[in-house]
């Protein structure tokens, strides 16, 4: 039987009562089961963090001593329990350690994915899809006027101008992703990093997961007459470059509004789109759907008289 309070919200996140933990909280926590490693899935301060190796690799290096009191890692599809509840980390195929959080109690199968994506990415571990009868979806482009772009085809924009280009990315999974795009479908190009970029590389190679060819940033290669490089960038780096010269401003994101002002659109997202969450469902098979971290209002249209579909923020 689906509980349906199994979770809830309250100040400090979506709580599982029975397990007594949080998934992804936003404010510290006793227990909080960790899907991803990202700032707005990840906070500091948790007493006890589940999560997978990775995940615990990233966090502590971003967050140093308030990464947690203490981290339990799993490895995936290794079941674990907090009190009665039966836990599963599934890979998201969203970055690095990303994991959906397969729980089960009392004969019901609650699935909540955290960030996912499907399109194929050589940098983390692929999305694995199974049965649930609960699916607790992201909904970030749960919007039919959102389909994402073949990756390999705008990757490919970067060939079509011979300028030096300023990459704007995020620093953890995006960046990582574009070096090894960069390095499949434009090798005439020289990856240079942002220094806030190496350290979680690094990680990544220590897990296995080698992007590609990279260097680190070197101002005076930039400024050479010679091109041919791009500088991948943090945000902040990059809103601090808009007056930059010489050089192609270009931002990855599946975000229309990141495209505005740059010299170049490049649609690039790490989340599922629409059809790619309509595929998910259909492959999940839940007889219910409860949607967070975005609109599910689409998902409530598209499913009436189909299938239950509650908000739950």
């Amino acid at each position: 039987m689906i509980l349906q309070d199994f979770l809830l919200f309250d100040e400090y996140g979506l709580y599982c009562r029975e397990g007594g933990f949080y998934l992804d909280p936003t404010k510290p926590v006793a227990n909080a089961v960790i899907s991803h490693a990202h700032g707005d899935h990840a906070c500091p301060g948790n007493d006890t963090v589940f999560c997978t190796n990775a995940t615990s690799s990233i966090m502590q290096l971003r967050l140093k001593k308030s990464a947690a009191r203490q981290f339990v890692t799993h490895n995936f599809r290794e079941p674990f329990f907090i009190k009665d509840i039966k836990l599963t980390f599934l890979p998201a195929g969203h970055i690095l350690g990303s994991a959906q959080v397969l729980m089960e109690y009392q004969g019901t199968r609650y699935l909540y994915t955290g960030d996912f994506k499907l399109q194929p990415d050589a940098t983390c571990e692929p999305a694995e899809i199974v049965n649930a009868d609960v699916l607790i979806t992201e909904s970030t482009f749960a919007d039919p006027a959102v389909k994402h772009p073949d990756p390999e085809s705008e990757i490919r924009k970067l060939n079509s101008s011979d300028h030096n280009i300023l990459l704007g990315a995020y620093a953890l999974g995006k960046s990582q992703r574009l070096i090894n795009l960069i390095n499949r479908y434009c090798p005439e190009r020289t990856v240079l990093l942002h220094h806030s970029v190496l350290p979680l590389t690094r990680i990544y190679e220590e897990y296995s997961f080698f992007p590609g060819n990279y260097q680190p940033y070197n101002r005076k290669l930039m400024k050479t007459p010679e091109k041919g490089f791009v500088y991948i960038v943090p945000p902040l780096t990059f809103d601090c470059y808009f007056r930059a010269k010489g050089v192609l401003r270009v931002f990855a994101s599946g975000w229309k509004r990141l495209q505005a002002r740059n010299d170049m659109e490049l649609y690039i997202s790490d989340h599922a789109d629409w059809d790619d969450i309509l595929n998910f469902i259909g492959l999940v098979r839940p007889s219910e759907i409860w949607t967070l971290h975005g609109n599910g209002e689409h998902l409530k249209n598209y499913f009436y008289n189909t299938l239950p579909v509650k908000i739950l923020i």
